[in-house]
C-alpha cells in the first residue's frame, strides 16, 4: 500500500488551532482511520489527489483487475469518512476498481473557505469532484453516494450527465422539502430547545465543547457503531474515528460550515434534491437503497419512481440509515449485483410487489 503523506509545513496551520482541551489532532485522525483500516484485505493506495487552488481529496484506490464498465465511486455521509466503507471495501473491489475518498472539507481532505449561500457551497463540492475525476483520468464513473454523499452525487450528475454511468443512492439526505406545517410534537422538547441554542454554531459544535470528554461522548450516543463493525472490531475502534474525524478544530471545519449552511432548521435542504432530480438525464440508470428501520423516509424515493417507472428501489431488511454497515453482505450483494445489472427480488426495477419502508422482503 502507498501511501503519499502532505508535508508538515501544510499541516503545521491545523495543527496551530487546535484546541488544547480536545484530544485531537491530523496524526491522531490518520492513525484511528489506519487501525479502521487494517481489516481490509484487498492491496489498494492512498495519497491526496491535487485539484485546484491547493486543495486536495484523500483518496484510497482499489485496482486489482480491469473491469468491464467504469468503477465505483464511494461517497460518504455528513461527519463521515473513507473509512466507515472498511465492511464494504474487499467485497465492492472484488470485481474491479473502486475508488473511495474523504469529500472537501471532510476527513483527511483540505479544508477551504466554502461560499456561504447553499448553491455556491453545493457547486464547490461539485467541482472538487469533477477535478478529481480530470486528475485520476476517469472517462466515467458510477457514484455510490451515502446520506450527504447521495446528495453530492445527484447534484454531479445533474451537472456532468456524461460522466455517470450510474447513480447509486444510499439513504440520501436533502430530498423532501421542508413541510410547510412541520410536525414537531414527535422531536423531544430538550432536542428542539438545544436545536434553538445551538442553531448559529456548526452542527457539532457540541462534540468540541465536551473537550477530553469527546471521545467518551461518542462512545455513549453512538454506541450503535461498536455493534455495527463487531465483527471485524471488539474495542472502540469505529467510535474513536469518528471522534478524530468530527473533533478537529472550527476553522478546520469548512465542510461542517457548508452543510449547515445548506441546510434549515432539523436538517431539511435549503435546495431539495427531490424538486431537481427528474432533470437527470434519462439514459442514465438510477437505484435507491434504504434500510428497512432506517429514519430517513423512503417516500423520496419513490415519488420519483412515480414519474420516472424506471428507477430500481431496494430496502435492505434488518438496516438502518448506515445500511452499508448495518447489513453489509447484504449491502454489497445488492450494489454487486446492481453493478452487474442483475435483478433479483421482487423489488426489483419495479417489477413485482412494490416495498413499503418497513415491508422487509426486497433485498436479496
Amino acid at each position: 500500500m502507498a501511501e503519499q503523506i502532505q508535508p508538515a509545513s501544510e499541516q503545521s496551520w491545523i495543527l496551530s488551532w487546535l484546541p488544547s482541551w480536545c484530544p485531537t489532532s491530523p496524526s491522531q485522525l490518520k492513525d484511528a482511520e489506519e487501525k479502521m483500516l487494517k481489516c481490509v484485505k484487498r492491496p489498494f493506495s492512498r495519497q491526496h489527489v491535487r485539484i485546484s487552488r491547493d486543495n486536495y481529496l484523500w483518496t484510497l484506490a482499489f485496482s486489482t483487475h480491469p473491469q468491464p464498465g467504469p468503477p465505483p465511486f464511494l461517497l460518504h455521509g455528513f461527519g463521515g469518512g473513507v473509512a466507515l466503507w472498511a465492511q464494504n471495501l474487499d467485497a465492492l473491489s472484488s470485481s474491479g476498481p473502486v475508488y473511495a475518498l474523504d469529500l472537501l472539507g471532510f476527513g483527511r481532505s483540505s479544508r477551504p473557505q466554502f461560499r456561504s449561500d447553499p448553491e455556491g457551497a453545493e457547486e464547490q463540492f461539485v467541482e472538487a469532484l469533477e477535478e478529481w475525476r480530470e486528475k485520476v483520468g476517469l472517462e466515467q464513473m458510477v457514484l455510490l453516494g451515502h446520506n450527504l454523499g447521495g446528495y453530492l452525487a445527484a447534484a454531479y450528475t445533474l451537472r456532468y450527465p456524461h460522466r455517470v454511468q450510474r447513480l447509486l443512492l444510499v439513504e440520501p439526505w436533502g430530498f423532501p422539502a421542508r413541510p410547510d406545517n412541520p410536525n414537531h410534537s414527535s422531536i423531544p422538547v430538550w432536542i428542539r430547545a438545544m436545536g434553538a441554542v445551538m442553531s448559529p454554531f456548526n452542527p457539532l459544535a457540541g462534540l468540541r465543547l465536551a473537550g477530553p470528554l469527546g471521545p467518551m461522548l461518542v462512545q455513549t450516543i453512538r454506541s450503535d457503531f461498536k455493534q455495527k463493525y463487531s465483527s471485524v472490531f471488539e474495542d472502540n475502534t469505529v467510535s474513536d474515528y469518528i471522534y478524530h474525524l468530527n473533533a478537529q478544530a472550527p476553522r478546520c471545519l469548512s465542510g461542517e460550515t457548508a452543510f449547515r449552511n445548506m441546510t434549515i432548521p432539523y436538517g431539511w435542504a435549503r435546495r431539495p434534491m427531490l424538486e431537481r432530480i427528474g432533470q437527470i438525464r434519462p439514459d442514465v440508470p438510477v437505484s435507491f437503497i434504504y434500510g428497512s428501520r432506517s429514519s430517513i423516509d423512503s417516500d423520496s424515493g419513490f415519488a420519483f419512481k412515480k414519474t420516472r417507472p424506471d428507477v430500481e428501489i431496494r430496502v435492505i431488511r434488518g438496516a438502518g440509515h448506515y445500511v452499508f454497515a448495518d447489513q453489509p453482505e447484504d449491502f454489497n450483494q445488492t450494489v454487486l449485483q446492481m453493478l452487474a445489472g442483475t435483478e433479483k427480488g421482487n423489488g426489483a426495477n419495479g417489477r413485482g410487489r412494490s416495498p413499503s419502508k418497513h415491508s422487509e422482503g426486497t433485498n436479496p
